[in-house]
């Protein structure tokens, strides 16, 4: 099997094992090994097929397919910013989040990150994703990182329809507030403190990005 032909598979493996655990084979392995078991499975399907993708993105060639201008760079930097931004916004008063009480969710405002979007870790998962097609479009980049554009954005609207029908009314309500896809208005709501921490997190990883990959990237990249 070639390099790339492998790191398709093992992206392939891990969207699909996301996908089937998530919602057709959750209930009945939840109801066979437990709550507790069942997100034991998961994590060590999850841990074992993306050291997969990371093993077999190692070994795949990174001949570019083009791209890589200082524009694309530029615009890359933008987008991961953007990206940590959603993230960071992400984690307060996420009714999307494990555990969240019917309550809250049902009490839950689109303030903050969820005025632009209200899958905010998902959109930035997807334009992380995006980012690095534009600087780097090679075979490998575009087999993993449309995969976990995939996995989020997808994985996005199931989650939309499962909590439905699992929560009704409660999660409907939070629908009719927000928006599936990312509002640009909605950046007027996140607030100073997230922008302060996102950029805070954005230089630090840029910066480890050098030592990681090899590559400067974001403001270390004209500097």
């Amino acid at each position: 099997m070639s390099p790339i032909a492998s790191l398709i598979l093992a992206n392939a493996a891990f969207v699909g094992s996301h996908f089937l655990l998530s919602h057709p084979l959750r209930a009945g392995l939840v109801s066979r090994l437990g709550e507790k078991a069942f997100l034991g499975v998961y994590s060590l399907v999850s841990f074992a097929t993306f050291g997969w993708i990371v093993v077999a993105f190692r070994a795949a060639p990174m001949l570019p397919l083009g791209g890589g201008s200082d524009v694309a760079w530029a615009l890359a930097s933008l987008l991961t910013l953007v990206a940590l931004v959603l993230l960071v916004g992400s984690f307060k008063g996420n009714p999307a989040l494990p555990d969240t009480p019917i309550d809250r969710i049902a009490a839950a405002r689109a303030d903050g990150v969820f005025a632009i979007t209200r899958h905010p870790m998902m959109w930035s998962f997807a334009l992380w994703a995006l980012a690095h097609v534009l600087v780097w479009p090679s075979a490998r980049t575009l087999a993993t990182a449309g995969a976990m554009a995939f996995l989020a954005l997808v994985g996005a609207h199931l989650q939309d329809r499962k909590k439905e029908r699992l929560l009704g009314a409660s999660w409907r309500n939070w629908e009719a507030q927000t928006s599936y896809w990312p509002r640009l208005a909605g950046f007027a709501a996140v607030g100073v403190s997230t922008w302060l921490i996102a950029v805070a997190a954005w230089l630090g990883l840029t910066w480890v990005h050098l030592w990681l990959a090899g590559i400067p990237a974001g403001l270390w990249r004209w500097l």
